[in-house]
């Protein structure tokens, strides 16, 4: 069981939903008011991991001669071990500022992972997202990590990641899972939107001309509300890439990874935003473009969420849905909930990127599942 640890609460004034967030918004950059109405621009560059976890690591699985390298991100010495499984298009690093939280709050141990085709994982076959084969990654950098008898685990996933947990739970890949945490994946609205993906695809930038920008985007388009989160997150959702001169719409050569994805503690921010804003002189110029292309990836859409419900209402472990709103839940789970097979809570108004919108909403619920009976 783990025990509660003694801390200050803590509030973020960027965690803000609805209309007020957009409000507020375009009061911060418009108006400040300790400069007496001088506008004062808001700091989007990235933030280091290290400010979050303690440790990152790439985990090697061998398969014969060849080798699949898993990036880990991992907090924490006792207690139970949540396994955090981010969604499509994101990587490890959008739990950052939930893992801070968590930690400081909780005895536990965290450890998240880039999935198969996403963050700085390299794996063969990175296109092959089918549930299946990502369970199975899970388990297996699990096992590689902790050994064969793991601490008790709470799987924990959002949206894709919250599928995966579903079917690594309901597999039995792993030993001594304690608790289940999906996180606003449900499979009546999950398919419902399916047919509209790719529209959205499209309609976002192909390429950033500095990470900095990249940030700005994710926090002004509502991608992620919380920019203390979107400063770590959106480095594992980009990456930069050279382009010819006058080509900035197509990205191509992917740079060596040694400054935004190596292991050191941080990036090389003076290269990134000088190279990006340098002028023509430089020639290719570079950009980050978005580290997978989800659009290819849409054959495995409807195995990812396709009989999800059932899923994890069959799984004999204690369960939380957290929920961005009561209007999610399909039949199958309406019942559920009623007959009392699992633990549910709403969320306030929030975006779709929940556990960075508002991490500390999550640590009370994520408890409960630790300590139910």
């Amino acid at each position: 069981m783990a025990s509660e640890r003694s801390s200050a609460e803590s509030s973020d004034p960027t965690i803000i939903s609805g209309t007020d967030a957009a409000a507020n918004s375009m009061w911060e950059e418009s108006f400040d008011t300790e400069n007496h109405g001088v506008s004062s621009k808001r700091d989007y560059s990235p933030v280091s991991w290290s400010e979050y976890f303690e440790m990152m690591d790439d985990v090697v699985i061998m398969s014969g001669e060849t080798k699949d390298v898993f990036r880990v991100y991992k907090s924490g010495q006792d207690g139970p071990l949540l396994v955090l499984l981010h969604g499509g298009g994101h990587s490890a690093l959008s739990w950052a500022v939930f893992t801070a939280a968590m930690t400081s709050r909780i005895t536990c141990r965290v450890l998240a992972m880039d999935l198969r085709g996403h963050g700085a994982t390299q794996v063969r076959h990175a296109d092959d997202l089918s549930t299946q084969t990502m369970s199975r990654d899970v388990a297996n950098v699990v096992r590689a990590t902790y050994g064969e008898i793991p601490p008790p685990i709470i799987l924990v996933g959002h949206n894709v990641g919250g599928a995966i947990a579903v079917h690594a739970a309901g597999g039995a890949l792993l030993p001594s899972v304690l608790g289940l945490v999906a996180i606003d994946v449900v499979e009546g609205s999950a398919m419902e939107v399916l047919h509209s993906m790719q529209n959205f695809l499209k309609g976002r930038p192909k390429s950033f001309k500095s990470i900095d920008h990249a940030i700005e985007w994710s926090v002004k388009s509502g991608q992620i509300r919380n920019l203390e989160s979107a400063k770590v997150s959106m480095v594992g959702q980009v990456r930069r890439c050279e382009v010819e001169e006058g080509d900035s719409s197509e990205p191509v050569s992917p740079v060596t990874e040694s400054v935004a994805e190596g292991h050191e503690e941080f990036y090389d921010l003076s290269y990134v935003t000088e190279k990006a804003e340098s002028s023509a002189s430089a020639e290719p110029c570079s950009v980050y473009s978005w580290r997978i292309d989800l659009s290819k990836a849409e054959k495995y859409w409807d195995g990812w969420f396709r009989g999800i419900s059932n899923l994890f209402l069959s799984c004999n472990v204690p369960k939380l849905l957290l929920l961005a709103g009561i209007d999610r839940l399909d039949r199958d789970l309406t019942i559920g909930q009623m007959q009392g097979k699992f633990m549910m809570q709403v969320l306030p108004p929030c975006g779709h990127a929940v556990h960075e919108d508002i991490p500390d909403k999550f640590l009370v619920p994520i408890h409960a599942v630790n300590t139910q009976e």
